[in-house]
């Protein structure tokens, strides 16, 4: 094929990905085609390399707080006396690791077990919960990328929402895997497995355990982790790719290790350690994906030849500021239900990160606040009778501002603040005494 030819091909598949509009086109096309597009963004982004930095800056943290966490619910099951379970655990997340695997899970249960809790003190103890706390939190970070949400959560909802998940999860993994166990040994499941049909379908279905445990651990870690509401569905599509994802690369990986006697040869002893940080690698790569593939999937508009837009020019900020608090103080001054992010990104036809980054900065000003720190509805935090529109401007436009020393007291810098005076003076005057409740409240341009 010709370069002329490859071209030629290479512009009709974007006018049929790109200019081809989902709404026209039968159901099956149209999900077909949202696919396609979703599948073109996911591979610019990790060409772009960000995805592959944040999961090479997973692994680092995993490798530093990996014991630490482990230790936290080590004995945390041990009070439940299911802590036995952890190794068995760790051998299935390391399979395709095969005998390195082995020897890297024992390692680990090893350290683990030198870990003394109760001789810690108090100072050890919290610097213990301290490491794996920062370990969820630069996962948060990471997932928060793939979601563009530019705002973490705070410190204490991030320590009670973490160590909520971390001592209660394990207990209720195990549990339900024992549950299952104990199902499966059960005299009338097995009376009925013994059944031809129902008895192949069973043994079959066993097979699938594996894989619909790795969907579910997946579709939480995709609703919990961002600081964003995630849609159970868009989660489950991210789960079940990324799942199929895991699968595959874990028995690829495996064949690949059954042929790695030279690079043993080579690195000696460290090649186990090189094996497991490239796993962990993958998987963080994986999951990140995943995420990805969860985010496109909630936010169609997000889908575009482009790359995801960084950041809004300032006069765009300023219209979507105003339109933001025009909404707000049109549901607040008639009295119904607040908006939150995501019914203001929809009724705007804008992206959700966009309007989320805007929101936060109207916090930090002190003039919306929120009425939950978990599902956050923006109410005004001053009231808009009193606030003028050109004071809400002028706050924007000097977030961000910085400070260079030694640059008032020149000649040409007096000119031009005096210039910018003389600008803000002039849109400040152009708006007069307009209130952010007579913008909420005009039927026609004020």
């Amino acid at each position: 094929m010709s370069f002329e030819q490859l071209e030629h091909f290479k512009q009709r598949f974007d006018r049929f990905l790109w200019g081809t509009p989902a709404s026209a086109l039968p159901f099956w096309q149209a999900a077909l085609l949202g696919a396609l597009r979703i599948l073109y963004v996911v591979i610019r982004d990790i060409a772009e390399g960000m995805l592959n930095l944040r999961a090479m800056s997973l692994v680092y943290t995993t490798l530093l707080s990996m014991v630490p966490l482990l230790a936290v619910s080590f004995s945390v099951l041990k009070g439940f006396g299911v802590h036995n379970q952890v190794e068995p655990m760790l051998l299935n997340l390391l399979a395709p690791l095969g005998e390195k695997g082995v020897e890297i899970t024992t390692r680990i249960i090893e350290f683990v077990d030198n870990i003394q809790v109760g001789i810690l003190g108090s100072v050890g103890l919290a610097l213990l919960i301290f490491t794996v706390v920062s370990l969820m939190q630069k996962i948060e970070s990471a997932f928060n990328y793939t979601w563009n949400v530019s705002q973490e959560r705070s410190f204490a909802r991030r320590f009670s929402n973490y160590m909520s998940v971390i001592i209660v999860g394990p207990v209720l993994i195990f549990s339900a895997i024992g549950l299952t166990a104990t199902m499966m040994s059960h005299t009338l499941v097995q009376q009925i497995a013994g059944l031809p049909l129902i008895g192949t379908l069973l043994t079959e279905a066993q097979r699938l355990v594996p894989y619909l445990l790795i969907v579910a651990a997946f579709t939480f870690i995709y609703i919990f982790i961002p600081n964003t509401k995630v849609n159970l569905r868009s989660a489950l599509v991210g789960a079940i790719i990324s799942g199929a994802m895991w699968e595959a690369t874990g028995w690829a990986f495996a064949s690949f290790l059954v042929n790695t006697a030279k690079y043993t040869a080579i690195y000696s002893a460290f090649a186990t350690l090189i094996f497991f940080i490239i796993w962990i690698y993958l998987g963080w790569l994986i999951l990140l994906i995943g995420s990805s593939i969860a985010y496109y999937h909630q936010h169609p508009e997000a889908r575009s030849k482009e790359s995801r837009p960084q950041r809004l020019d300032n006069r765009g900020r300023e219209r979507l500021t105003l339109l933001l608090l025009r909404l707000i103080g049109q549901r607040f001054y008639q009295k119904q239900p607040a908006w939150d992010s995501a019914g203001l990104a929809r009724h705007s036809g804008l992206p959700e990160h966009l309007v989320s980054e805007l929101l936060g900065e109207l916090r930090q000003c002190g003039i919306l606040c929120h009425t939950d720190e978990n599902d956050p509805h923006y109410v005004p935090a001053v009231p808009f009778e009193d606030t003028r529109v050109a004071e809400v401007l002028r706050a924007i436009r000097q977030r961000g501002d910085f400070h260079l020393a030694g640059q008032e007291g020149t000649q040409d810098a007096r000119v031009v603040a005096r210039l910018m005076d003389t600008l803000d003076h002039a849109i400040e005057s152009g708006f007069g005494d307009l209130s952010l409740k007579d913008l909420a409240l005009a039927d026609g341009p004020p």
